[in-house]
């Protein structure tokens, strides 16, 4: 199964499936579906729901 990336549309961070946000306690290979609704962007504090699937 190939990891995928999503991108904040307000600021333009960007997660990574693969590399997870380890400054947001989120480890390594975690799926986006695995991590928490209440999820903000590291950068801008913008909620999950604001994030979309991109091709990197």
């Amino acid at each position: 199964m190939e990891y995928r990336a999503f991108m904040c549309v307000v600021c333009g961070w960007i997660y990574e499936e693969e590399k997870g946000a380890p400054e947001a306690g989120i480890e390594p290979g975690t799926r986006w579906e695995d991590i928490p609704e209440s999820f903000t962007c590291p950068e801008c504090g913008a909620g999950k729901e604001d994030f979309e699937m991109i091709e990197i």
